[in-house]
């Protein structure tokens, strides 16, 4: 019988070996930090005007960055999927449940590490070209809430694309979605109300330091609410691998 010490091994291996999965962090990395230093060169010392959120020049870069995060999630379930490859690792590993779990529990972690290393850069980066640190009141949680947001994207789009089952239509719709998507929502008047409660548009305002109008919760509060999203994908994902299995697909 499979353990799930034997199947977090075989998705990490899965993971180091298939150079579109691991790309997909590096890109995010390179985007996120890069970008963030470029807009941080560009304001100078005085990258928080008044009125400006300083957390705003701190976490540009991820505004473009968050696609290869979403890019992650899809790839790690999806391209088993589009390879039909799918049914050999169902097949060693009986209990849909743990090769699932493996799947979860390997994205996140990716995730996290990802976090770590593009937060702590674009935080370095900000610093060395606006003066900006964290001893700057709210900016010790919108760091951590940067680091959070990466493995609970990763988990979210890696169980809506269990739930699609289909790689094509899950970088078709999610990605783009990330991207593009949630902002013109929130953009449409009467839409906006609705769309600040989207898992993205929640966990990217939990970074910032100071109050929005019109956003009807707390930065906290906004991380919590792209948790409740990631933990429904996670279980929509898990009972779309279970219906897998008694499909016979």
């Amino acid at each position: 019988m499979t353990t799930m010490h034997n199947a977090l091994r075989a998705e990490r291996i899965k993971f180091t070996t298939l150079p579109s999965q691991w790309a997909a962090p590096l890109v995010t990395l390179a985007l996120t930090v890069g970008i963030t230093a470029a807009v941080g060169a560009a304001s100078g010392r005085d990258p928080a005007p008044p009125g400006k959120d300083p957390a705003a020049t701190i976490h540009y870069g991820l505004l473009f960055g968050h696609v290869g995060v979403a890019c992650l999630g899809v790839l790690l379930i999806g391209q088993e999927f589009n390879t039909r490859i799918i049914g050999t690792s169902l097949a060693a590993v009986p209990s849909r449940g743990r090769l699932y779990g493996a799947k979860l529990a390997v994205g996140a972690w990716l995730g996290l590490l990802l976090g770590l290393a593009s937060t702590a850069g674009s935080f370095a980066a900000t610093a060395a070209t606006t003066g900006l640190d964290l001893s700057t009141p709210g900016l010790a949680r919108s760091f951590l809430a940067g680091v959070a947001y990466h493995p609970l994207l990763v988990t979210f789009c890696l169980g809506l694309t269990a739930m699609l089952g289909n790689l094509s239509a899950a970088l078709g719709l999610i990605p783009p979605m990330v991207f593009l998507g949630t902002t013109w929502l929130a953009a449409i008047p009467g839409v906006r109300e609705a769309g600040q409660f989207l898992p993205d548009r929640a966990g990217l305002y939990a970074m910032r330091t100071r109050t929005e109008p019109g956003i009807h919760y707390g930065h906290w509060t906004g991380l919590l609410i792209m948790t409740a999203w990631t933990a429904a994908a996670a279980y929509g994902g898990l009972r779309a691998m279970r219906r897998y299995e008694a499909s016979g697909h």
